[in-house]
């Protein structure tokens, strides 16, 4: 094994505190050891430029990131990773303008400050993710993925696509045979996070779609939360319109009001979906419970 750290500076607002406990809030979603520890993220994921496992400790001092990564392929790509799940590698010194063209953004800004979107680990992760979800509860669908985690995976890392195409018994529906293609199409290339993220969004979203058993509503989990594209809007989000509602009047819609969000339409769109979560309840406010 290998150990390579990196840092950098955070361009604009980023707080590890607030990257954390969103972070957490995923553990669900990912293996039990991607809860951090006081003052650092930890995490383990397979890198999608080799797919080999990699652990990974983020840490923050200022406004620089330190990123290490350890494990036996490229981690100059599996350090870029982790930038791109955490939102690291995002410009958002801009971000607080948009807070000054919109009061409703303003103030879940002074709420969470420093909230940036962290994603899956990648969109290879966000794929699997959107099958098991498919025609079943959240609570079925993390025991699925807990289980193939102890199963297939490695050190606690969801499994590789390679392991995954050795799937030997049969899960819901058809779900066995959509995380088969899943997998192919990551070894493929189709699910790869940084080819993704240099489409455009409705590009980025045509080719996930192309995927055996993702719709439109799977493709667009993938490119926002797989990529963790900073500047697009999922088009399927009911809670996203009902909380626009609520927030800017009957009759906004949010393809009007997402023009004071830009370049950063994908934060804004979390951000709203954290205040819909508080206003369902303390339990729903927090900011990864309202991003799911």
């Amino acid at each position: 094994m290998v150990q390579h750290a990196v840092e950098f500076e955070v361009a604009g607002p980023w707080s590890l505190d607030t990257s954390r406990e969103f972070w957490e809030e995923l553990a669900p979603l990912a293996p039990a050891s991607a809860a951090g520890a006081a003052g650092a993220l930890r995490t383990v994921f397979h890198a999608d430029a080799d797919w080999r496992r990699v652990a990974a400790e983020v840490t923050q001092y200022g406004s620089t990131a330190r990123v290490v990564a350890v494990g036996d392929g490229d981690l100059d790509a599996a350090a870029e990773q982790v930038r791109r799940f955490l939102s690291l590698d995002v410009d958002a010194r801009g971000w607080p303008t948009v807070a000054e063209r919109d009061p409703v953004i303003a103030d879940v800004q002074a709420r969470w400050p420093g909230l940036r979107p962290c994603g899956f680990h990648s969109p290879y992760e966000a794929a699997t993710w959107a099958v098991l979800t498919q025609r079943t509860g959240m609570t079925s669908a993390r025991r699925m993925r807990d289980d193939l985690v102890a199963r297939y995976g490695t050190g606690g890392a969801f499994p590789s696509p390679e392991a995954l195409l050795g799937l030997d018994f049969e899960l819901p529906w058809r779900k066995t045979e959509y995380l088969h293609s899943v997998a192919d199409a990551a070894l493929d290339g189709l699910l790869d996070g940084a080819r993704l993220r240099a489409l455009g969004p409705a590009a980025a979203v045509r080719q996930v779609q192309q995927v055996k058993g993702l719709g439109v509503f799977s493709a667009e989990l993938v490119v926002l939360r797989g990529a963790n594209h900073p500047d697009t809007l999922p088009t399927q989000e009911r809670r996203l319109e009902a909380e626009i509602t609520e927030r800017y009047g009957p009759g906004r819609g949010l393809t009007e009001v997402s023009e004071n969000w830009r370049p950063y339409r994908t934060w804004a769109a979390l951000h709203l979906r954290v205040l819909h979560g508080e206003r369902m309840g303390p339990s729903a406010a927090r900011p990864a419970r309202a991003h799911r």
